[in-house]
């Protein structure tokens, strides 16, 4: 687990500094700067897309995904907790939600083969060297998010905790079941919901993203049912 903590150090240690530097900056250039991050993590979403082999995998763990999401109301769920922390940690008028740092972060953080991969090696051989690298570029991201998304960034840390430490501990479990091919839908799945963070940071849209999480879970599963439907039906392979 000592990559988890690391990785989580870092994610705390880079949202309470850009918390600081936030204090020193107008909100004009606050906005700004948000912009600017929308549209780089729209970039990060159209590049993760493309890693995906096989669209229809994307496309049924998102269909079945948003309609389990939305029956249990995910993001209204999750949109709640964050509206009772932001009458205890954010000013009055304040533009931007507890709840939206945190999702767009916590995606950001946990989605990507970097990470799926640095737990399973950091579970089943101890090596460490993919979750350090990955901790530093949590680091500096987290810095620019709680800059511009506020103290909701570093709640996102209790997700990393979560999610990276959930994997090294049932590597061993986990590992036969996340192929190559498994770990590339994940991130194409994961990065379409980035996608749509990006476009809500942006202004664009006001997509209900949380709703889509539990199509991060299917993905593998799907992965595997097409791949077994391949072996009698080409054209699913």
């Amino acid at each position: 687990m000592l990559g988890v903590i690391v990785n989580t150090s870092t994610v705390i240690l880079g949202s309470m500094l850009g918390l600081i530097f936030k204090k020193g900056i107008s909100q004009k250039y606050t906005d700004a700067v948000m912009i600017g991050l929308g549209f780089c993590t729209v970039l990060i979403g159209i590049s993760g897309m493309l890693k995906g082999e096989n669209v229809l995998v994307a496309i049924v763990s998102m269909v079945i995904g948003s309609i389990i999401g939305t029956a249990i109301d995910l993001d209204g769920k999750l949109n709640s907790l964050g509206n009772l922390l932001s009458q205890k940690l954010e000013k009055k008028g304040g533009k931007t939600s507890v709840a939206q740092g945190f999702v767009t972060a916590s995606l950001l953080f946990c989605v990507g083969a970097m990470t799926i991969i640095g737990s399973l090696e950091s579970g089943l051989k101890g090596d460490h060297t993919t979750i350090f690298t990955k901790s530093i570029l949590d680091f500096c991201s987290s810095m620019m998010l709680s800059a511009s998304l506020g103290i909701g960034v570093i709640f996102a840390a209790v997700f990393v905790f979560v999610f990276q430490g959930s994997i090294v501990l049932l590597a061993g479990v986990l590992a036969p079941l996340l192929s190559d091919a498994a770990v590339a839908e994940i991130t194409c799945v994961g990065s379409l919901m980035i996608l749509a963070l990006g476009l809500n940071l942006t202004g664009i849209s006001k997509f209900k993203v949380a709703n889509y999480f539990p199509a991060l879970i299917l993905a593998p599963f799907v992965c595997y049912f097409f791949t077994f439907l391949g072996r009698y039906i080409p054209a699913f392979a």
